[in-house]
């Protein structure tokens, strides 16, 4: 596929776009992000003592490693042009599917989470047809997927949510190894493989291609509705991953899990500097995104206030990100 760039002038200037991590850590979203976590953090240090524990800082990330997972999966969507609004729905669904097999069916732990997996993977594919293959605009069609599954997922369980998991599946959700939780070693995994596939293969280059100039991509060869189709692929798969962690760490699958998580993935993908018309991004900002958000709703709770504040925060940054977003946009056309 390299080679094949060669042939295609607009491609091959994506590819050969300085994509390094340290080229990541020095753009200046990624550095405003990152000093914004780090304010906030000394913050925190100061107006409480129980902030800098160790216990804590672990806490942190691993409520984090759900939505950061969650987000990178919307980052890709995002990225390339289109967005999902039923990975909260997701969640939920993959969740007592998942319960279901390991209880009712009594499915190994492994042969249920490859099934939860596939679950994730064929909605995604068929949010993917929708938007790719059908035309359906992506907001109508991942909207329309939200609602399905959350009435499908209140019909398979009665509205009652399943529990009893084996203790072993629960490792995946509260277990440590080397002391680091397994949600935030997963978390940093998946980063990693999301931030190799969109900067050092001609899939990533494709999807910013596709999300940049959609035409101009399909000019050039690029396969336009399969890169859209994968994207939503992706994006299911991780909504999957983040539905067995959580199932994993609450030992149970809640028909009410992944409420309004959708809103909060986008607001750490909009925060970490992803552009929400697509064709720029990065996965070093959505994680630090949802890092910033996970820090700012634990300190919240140390200090004892109410939860409401951080909804009434996470939404105020998603307009004043959408909005600077825009301005940014409209510079850029002038």
């Amino acid at each position: 596929m390299a080679s094949d760039l060669q042939h295609k002038p607009q491609l091959a200037a994506l590819w050969a776009r300085p994509e390094t991590l340290l080229a990541r850590l020095f753009d200046h979203r990624i550095a405003g992000i990152a000093t914004a976590l780090l304010a906030l953090m000394v913050f925190f240090s100061f107006a409480s003592d129980a902030f800098l524990s160790v216990n804590n800082l672990l806490n942190v990330t691993r409520q984090v490693s759900i939505m950061a997972i969650l987000s990178v999966g919307m980052t890709i969507a995002i990225i390339s042009g289109g967005i999902d609004l039923s990975v909260g729905s997701i969640i939920a669904f993959v969740g007592v599917i998942v319960a279901s097999a390991m209880t009712d069916l009594s499915l190994p732990i492994w042969v249920a989470v490859l099934f939860g997996l596939a679950t994730g993977a064929a909605i995604g594919f068929g949010n993917g047809a929708l938007v790719a293959l059908a035309g359906v605009p992506a907001f109508i069609a991942t909207l329309g997927t939200m609602t399905a599954l959350r009435g499908l997922t209140y019909l398979y369980t009665d509205g009652y949510p399943i529990y009893n998991l084996p203790t072993a599946f629960a490792w995946l959700g509260a277990g440590y190894v080397a002391g680091i939780p397994v949600p935030t070693i997963l978390m940093l995994l998946v980063g990693a493989v999301a931030y190799v596939v969109l900067s050092r293969t001609p899939f990533g280059i494709h999807i910013y291609a596709v999300g940049e100039n959609e035409t101009a991509a399909r000019r050039v060869g690029v396969r336009v509705a399969r890169v859209k189709l994968l994207a939503y692929v992706a994006c299911g798969i991780l909504a999957a991953i983040s539905a067995i962690v959580l199932a994993a760490r609450l030992r149970a699958g809640l028909p009410t899990s992944g409420f309004t998580y959708e809103l909060t993935a986008i607001a750490a993908v909009i925060l970490g500097g992803t552009s929400i018309s697509g064709g720029q991004g990065s996965v070093i900002g959505t994680i630090l995104g949802a890092l910033l958000l996970g820090v700012l709703a634990n300190g919240l709770t140390l200090l004892n206030i109410e939860p409401y504040v951080l909804e009434v925060v996470t939404g105020g940054i998603i307009i004043v990100a959408v909005l600077m977003d825009s301005l940014k946009h409209r510079k850029r056309a002038s």
